[in-house]
């Protein structure tokens, strides 16, 4: 739905305002992630780190208990829920932000949203677990729904595309049909390109330069998580932890491009990126992302009307 305060997300707690873009922080309670991982032992560590993001400017909250990158091995669904749900409901106490659980197990989803979450990440696309749309719709949850193709194991090796923009799109417009057959209301879902997901370098370059075009085909908002990834590092030759400017760069190009939320490590550089690209975008200083929040009319299925065709997801007046 669009209307005076922009487009929104539906998510359990009331609309998220996307008028201007937003910043997710990552939170990965994991051993092996390629650029953080193991940094947060306890769930001690990870609220102290949540708090901390929070008061950086991330406006969104992701919790993860499985590595996704390239190669990775799966964990078992008992290790990733004993990893994911103490730091969600810890995190439930003490921030104001939602929550999101990156995972793609359904058990893992639910139990996260009973804990406190209000947004399920799920880097298959609803793919990997075939209850997982289910639980989704019915905890009226918020989704991600990300591009991948195959697992983290051998996604590397699917990267063969005829056009990377028009078959991403094609392939998330399906898993956008699987989750309405399912009952999630397409109001609830941002998509996501998935860059360095079954990508090359260069197809994630192109991507995050499409932002927009995706999401007008889409008729969703855009997330985009170019944090730290391999295909900067590919560019400039830098290790996972001195790509933070990279990372900022790439943010502000794709909320220039369109995208409405940026999904990084890096949350203090990210916001002030993202909010200096957005007032180029329109011309003036933005207003308060935050200035939209709350109940708005109409049923969560009505939604997909957020971004308004022919013109930059959040623009105010759909120009």
């Amino acid at each position: 739905m669009t209307g005076a305060a922009g487009p929104h997300w539906a998510l359990p707690g009331g609309a998220f305002a996307l008028l201007g873009p937003r910043v997710m922080g990552i939170l990965n309670v994991t051993p092996d992630s390629f650029s953080d991982g193991g940094e947060l032992a306890s769930v001690e560590d990870a609220v102290a780190r949540g708090r901390a993001m929070v008061d950086r400017g991330a406006d969104l909250l992701d919790v993860g208990g499985e590595s996704t990158r390239p190669g990775a091995d799966p964990v078992s669904t008992e290790e990733e829920l004993g990893r994911v749900v103490p730091v969600v409901k810890a995190l439930a106490r003490e921030v104001s932000v939602p929550l999101s659980v990156d995972t793609r197990r359904a058990p893992v989803a639910r139990a996260a949203l009973e804990a406190g979450a209000s947004i399920v990440n799920d880097v298959s696309g609803l793919a990997f677990d075939e209850d997982m749309a289910g639980v989704v719709a019915r905890a009226r949850a918020g989704l991600v729904l990300m591009h991948m193709r195959g697992t983290p194991r051998t996604m590397m090796d699917r990267t063969g595309y005829d056009d990377v923009v028009a078959d991403v799109t094609r392939e998330l417009a399906l898993a956008l049909d699987r989750g309405t057959a399912a009952g999630i209301a397409p109001g609830a879902v941002v998509v996501d390109p998935g860059l360095g997901f079954a990508k090359t370098p260069d197809q994630s370059f192109r991507l995050l330069g499409a932002a927009g075009e995706l999401s007008r085909a889409l008729g969703r908002p855009v997330l985009v998580g170019p944090s730290r990834k391999s295909f900067l590092g590919a560019l400039l030759g830098l290790e996972p932890r001195d790509r933070v400017r990279a990372t900022a760069v790439a943010c502000a190009l794709a909320v220039a491009a369109g995208a409405r939320i940026v999904r990084v490590h890096d949350v203090a550089e990210a916001a002030e990126a993202v909010r200096i690209a957005e007032a180029v975008r329109l011309g003036r200083i933005p207003a308060d992302p935050d200035s939209g929040n709350g109940p708005v009319s109409g049923p969560a299925a009505d939604l997909d009307a957020a971004v308004a065709p022919g013109g930059a997801p959040g623009h105010e007046g759909g120009t």
